[in-house]
């Protein structure tokens, strides 16, 4: 038997198993119904009604509050002897390389090839809401996270939803939280493996035999799927090896590189075609309330552009606590007021750009997608950038990779601890879990787009719907939070030594 026929058997096997799995998981977590001319998830909704609660409840805090975050960000209001193990901007950046990813590249193609240029308004708005939600769920994150005797930080949902609901509703609101807790560590290991994990493997394999031959090159045979997941899960598993630092180390240097490598490619396409540009935002305008030919009409697209910009952002899911919680700050609220600065770089700038450069280019793949009912994907980007610069797929094949390791990292970072939380934080214990993480990397070259797509929403919706009631239960905590850190700028601004007593919720475990 060759090599070949043997790595092809592998392949159809991996898919068999997934794709009917897929299906059905689908189908059950995105429950509909019938609104005017189409369905919607409920789930869907769930997600968007969170945004606008938390929007209302601290009152625009994503406007009023920009400008403090970056200076936050910064490092402005610094504290010497503060716990933790990295500074706000490495936090910010692990963070960002978890939600900066193949969602706005290839999401953002699906997207629009799915619910129309239209879909890219909506992305935009779940965006903004999600700022909110990031605030609450990261500055939670914070104030509920747990030192161990070797230096390092755990936090997020498994942490600050049993200790948070025990610390206001007692011994009943302990139960409940631990619940909530057990689920959301179940669902972050699955959203990892599936949305952190394989999808980014899969759609930077398919942006690397797209630019290595194409269809007829080695790289899209079974045997050159395999190879590339082998390196990936190689150089992913050394990495893992060092923790949140090495993590850190890695992705405060790659995210701000390939961030800016894709910004500037954006920009480009973009520039070259100036003119167009008018007529793009109008297109998405107008398609965003007059989405013809797309199935649903503005609520077809409205549920596209949410679920696409919550899969890219991760605003609600409990995941960027987990590394947020390893910053060295007294004030949570300081570090949730960094991480809402989140969904506005990954989906109000780089979704926003991604989207007017494939509706300015028309690639004919786009069209091609539409006409089949396939979903898109990486590649229609790639080919948006090839009507302008017929060389640069290549150069995005670097950012590919770049956004697809950095995001693979940090998901194992995020799986890691929720591993830990459910099987003890032991040496076997995480050594099991960075290697059948780094095994997996190796299946999601070998996987369709339309299942991965299908486990990670499901996955990744099933999570927001745990995290959120906590969110909710929680949010008159964060309010004291914020009230708290707001008055330590106050006296900071005004010359006063930092010496009032540290937050009482800021203390860890």
């Amino acid at each position: 038997m060759s090599i070949e026929s043997v790595t092809t058997s592998i392949d159809e096997a991996v898919s068999g198993f997934f794709e009917p799995v897929a299906k059905a998981v689908s189908d059950v977590v995105f429950y509909t119904v019938p609104v005017g001319d189409t369905e919607l998830p409920l789930i869907v909704a769930w997600l968007v009604i969170a945004g606008l609660v938390f929007t209302s409840w601290f009152g625009l805090i994503q406007v009023r509050k920009f400008k403090l975050a970056f200076d936050t960000v910064r490092g402005k209001y610094d504290e010497e002897g503060s716990v933790g193990e990295v500074n706000h901007f490495q936090a910010l950046t692990a963070a960002v390389s978890g939600t900066v990813g193949l969602g706005n590249i290839a999401g953002v193609a699906v997207a629009v090839s799915v619910g129309g240029a239209g879909a890219t308004f909506w992305m935009i708005l779940c965006g903004l809401l999600g700022m909110a939600t990031k605030f609450v769920e990261v500055t939670l994150g914070v104030k509920y996270r747990e030192e161990h005797p070797d230096g390092t930080v755990s936090g997020g949902p498994m942490h600050y939803l049993p200790k948070g609901l025990a610390e206001r509703f007692g011994k009943g609101g302990a139960t409940f939280g631990k619940v909530l807790a057990v689920l959301a560590s179940i669902m972050i290991l699955f959203f990892g493996l599936f949305g952190g994990n394989l999808l980014q493997v899969n759609q930077s394999y398919a942006q690397v035999a797209s630019t290595a031959g194409g269809e007829d090159g080695f790289m899209a045979s079974s045997a050159g799927a395999i190879l590339f997941g082998l390196v990936i899960a190689a150089l992913v598993g050394l990495v893992l090896l060092g923790g949140i630092r090495s993590i850190a180390s890695v992705t405060s240097r790659l995210v701000p590189a390939m961030a800016g490598m894709y910004i500037v490619a954006c920009l480009v396409v973009i520039l070259l075609n100036a003119t167009a540009v008018p007529d793009a935002f109008a297109e998405i305008l107008r398609r965003a309330f007059e989405p013809e030919g797309v199935a649903g009409g503005v609520l077809g697209a409205l549920i596209v552009g949410f679920q696409r910009a919550a899969f890219s952002n991760e605003a609600g899911l409990g995941s960027a606590p987990i590394a947020h919680s390893a910053v060295k700050t007294k004030h949570p609220a300081s570090e949730g007021l960094v991480a809402l600065l989140e969904p506005f770089i990954d989906t109000v700038v780089i979704c926003t750009m991604t989207a007017l450069t494939i509706v300015i280019a028309n690639p004919p793949s786009l069209a091609e997608a539409r006409a089949n009912g396939n979903i898109g994907g990486v590649t229609i980007t790639s080919d948006a950038f090839a009507t302008v610069l017929p060389w640069f797929p290549h150069v995005l094949t670097v950012a590919v990779l770049l956004f697809a390791f950095s995001t693979v990292l940090t998901w194992g970072y995020y799986g890691l601890k929720a591993w830990t939380y459910l099987f003890g934080k032991t040496r076997v214990s995480e050594l099991t879990f960075k290697v059948i993480w780094s095994v997996f990397v190796l299946a999601g070259s070998l996987l369709s787009l339309d299942s991965l797509i299908s486990l990670a929403d499901s996955a990744l919706f099933v999570l927001a719907v745990f995290n959120i009631v906590g969110l909710y239960l929680l949010a008159p905590v964060v309010k004291r939070e914020l009230d708290s850190f707001l008055a330590f700028v106050k006296a900071r601004k005004a010359g006063l030594p930092d010496e009032e007593p540290e937050s009482e919720t800021a203390k860890v475990g």
